[in-house]
């Protein structure tokens, strides 16, 4: 990826400040926002088989990258209102699930 979280997650903030739209932005509105990107998300493979799923047409794939852009702009911007590390929180996931599920 070209740009770190931080730098869009510092972007993302300036939008919202210079649209005043920090009173808004409360951790429930954001995971409200974010289940309803992430419907969003699944509309293009509906109706889908697997196959088709993994072989978007161009339009499909567009379609799906900016719902997917979506969901990470929600997530970014309920961490930074909860000063939550979101990449240190995934390695901690991952970590945790190394350890649920070992390798076969």
């Amino acid at each position: 990826m070209s740009d770190s979280l931080d730098d869009l997650a510092q972007r993302l903030q300036r939008f919202a400040d210079a649209r005043d739209w920090g009173p808004f932005h409360s951790p429930k509105n954001l995971a409200s926002a974010l289940i309803v990107e992430a419907a969003e998300l699944l509309e293009p493979f509906q109706w889908l088989t697997e196959a088709q799923s993994r072989a978007l047409p161009a339009e499909a794939k567009d379609a799906v990258a900016l719902e997917m852009a979506d969901v990470l702009l929600y997530l970014v911007q309920m961490g930074n209102q909860l000063g939550i590390d979101l990449v240190a929180a995934a390695h901690r996931k991952i970590d945790i699930n190394e350890g649920r599920f070992p390798p076969v």
